[in-house]
């Protein structure tokens, strides 16, 4: 059998405007005549986010791998009694999950591969296959690694499995990653608080198709899919779904959705922090009727590349002096937030850039203890060993962060007092915090994200109670977003530096905004395609 692609250029559009919900809920329908009463679905997929411009390595100790009882209990609309678990017979292969990093170590990401295939081999055959991606993967020494993964995927899974995929809407969709799958759909909200809704949808759509009345044929239960890239590519900072213009743009993501002879719509950011030719905006509407969703993707597509001038930072973007200067003043706004954006450890950043520290240290303001400052954080083993030996309460000098990536500091000496030592965090590790004057400064002995108010409090540091509390992170999650008074993002320096003009990408496709601002308007035009058998 000989695998091809049937497709088709599409220029009619429309524009339709009904209300619609941002966030995708619905139970599974009947087993239509004719479908597969309880299809078998095999579970897999690889799910980083990569910085090339960051010198961390992403290695095997970066990965939690999952398999088997524990990868089938990774997802709660999958529990025991659900609808869906009833569904279909699962066959959760192998999933490897990491915090954000750098490019992926090559034996790390064939080793997972080749696992993902051999089960494929030893388990298939499927009638569906869930492949759970983020889409910003980048690999030592490749172009495309998701597109690698799903065409190695493809062809162990023959032609005729359906394939459904959920990704992050900071993913990248290029045409070869398209080509490998047949369903595919991302989060709609960022900050990210739908990622169990959208895996839930992709589940729920694969089921969908495969329980529908057209029995055994295969072609018929694929969705066309209308594609198209978009020429731009800005930081997640910039594109949050909480603010004008992402949020009226992802509000039309589900009005699309609910369109007659549409199964499914998605527009993705991209990720800024690779340099690859697949990085940019991109949008995918899948259905059955193709004027309608080559209509609907350019309808997106469009609207996301009228507002590129309109995207700004979710919040005041300034220098770290600036930004600090500003919490100082802002007497009555308590505690005030500062995002350390440029190494934010869950967009890709080292996560051990200390510039920010040691400018901190530097302060006079915050010599004396008067201020409460709490930074979070740097990961550096060997400085948490030496507090370790001081104890808590002890007084310690010693060299911080700037391990993995020296920035433009290096590791940058502290001085002061173990202010307490916490062990068994699963991620962190064993995490001190080190107090010097008013700094607060948490050094864990793996990389960490702090996005929560027990992150800290686990610590014994209150951060209600503090004045200024400075966190790696680009726009704040959830509980910080609520804990804020006052908040700025400050434009530090690191493997996701929010000034992407400074970075020097060099491999991205030609006329992407705004790196290019005087290329010609681009067409917009979907490509309308599904996989075919000859």
């Amino acid at each position: 059998m000989q695998n091809t692609t049937e497709e088709q250029h599409v220029n009619d559009a429309e524009t339709i405007a009904p209300e619609a919900s941002e966030i995708w809920m619905g139970p599974l329908g009947g087993l239509e005549p004719g479908g597969l009463a309880r299809p078998r679905i095999g579970i897999a997929g690889i799910s980083i986010e990569s910085s090339t411009f960051s010198p961390h390595l992403s290695g095997d100790e970066a990965f939690t791998m999952r398999e088997g009882a524990s990868l089938m209990a990774y997802y709660p609309f999958l529990s025991e009694g659900s609808d869906l678990r009833a569904a279909a017979e699962w066959v959760p292969l192998t999933h490897g999950r990491s915090l954000p990093g750098g490019a992926v170590a090559p034996e790390t990401y064939e080793r997972m591969k080749r696992a993902i295939i051999a089960g494929i081999r030893a388990q298939g055959p499927f009638d569906g296959f869930f492949f759970d991606i983020h889409g910003a993967m980048s690999v030592v020494g490749m172009v495309d690694a998701e597109a690698d993964l799903a065409r190695a995927v493809r062809a162990e899974l023959g032609d005729a499995t359906l394939v459904s995929t959920s990704m992050d809407l900071h993913g990248n969709v290029s045409r070869e990653l398209l080509d490998a799958v047949d369903l595919i759909t991302c989060y709609r909200m960022a900050p990210h608080e739908d990622v169990w809704n959208t895996k839930e949808r992709a589940v729920f759509n694969l089921l969908t198709r495969l329980r529908s009345s057209v029995g055994a044929d295969v072609l018929a239960r694929r969705p066309y899919k209308a594609w198209l890239q978009v020429p731009v590519l800005l930081p997640g900072e910039k594109t949050s779904t909480r603010l004008e213009p992402a949020r009226g743009i992802y509000a039309e993501v589900p009005v699309a959705e609910h369109t007659t002879g549409v199964v499914d719509a998605a527009v993705w950011v991209g990720y800024a922090w690779a340099d690859e030719p697949r990085c940019q905006a991109a949008v995918v509407v899948t259905g059955d009727d193709r004027q309608v969703i080559a209509a609907e993707a350019e309808r997106l597509a469009r609207a996301y590349w009228d507002a590129r001038d309109d995207f700004e930072f979710v919040a005041d973007a300034l220098p770290l002096a600036e930004s600090i200067d500003a919490a100082l003043a802002a007497t009555d706004e308590r505690p005030y937030l500062i995002s350390d954006s440029g190494d934010n450890p869950t967009a890709g950043g080292a996560g051990d850039v200390s510039w920010t520290l040691g400018q901190l240290l530097d302060r006079p303001e915050f010599a004396d203890g008067g201020l409460t400052v709490i930074h979070a954080s740097i990961f550096d083993p060997a400085a948490v060993e030496a507090a370790r030996k001081a104890g808590v309460g002890g007084e310690i000098a010693v060299l911080v962060g700037g391990r993995v990536d020296d920035g433009p500091s290096g590791p940058v000496p502290i001085a002061g007092t173990v202010f307490s030592i916490t062990d068994g965090d699963p991620d962190a590790g064993t995490q001190v915090v080190i107090k010097a004057g008013g700094v607060h400064a948490i050094i864990t002995e793996r990389r960490k994200p702090f996005h929560h108010l027990a992150d800290f409090t686990m610590l014994g540091l209150d951060p209600h109670a503090a004045d200024i509390v400075i966190v790696k992170i680009g726009y704040l999650e959830p509980e910080l977003y609520d804990l804020a008074q006052g908040w700025k993002l400050a434009l530090t320096p690191g493997g996701v530096d929010q000034d992407l003009l400074r970075l020097g990408h060099r491999q991205l496709a030609p006329g992407v905004f705004p790196f290019e601002t005087d290329a010609a308007e681009p067409a917009l035009v979907a490509l309308v395609t599904r996989r075919t058998t000859r």
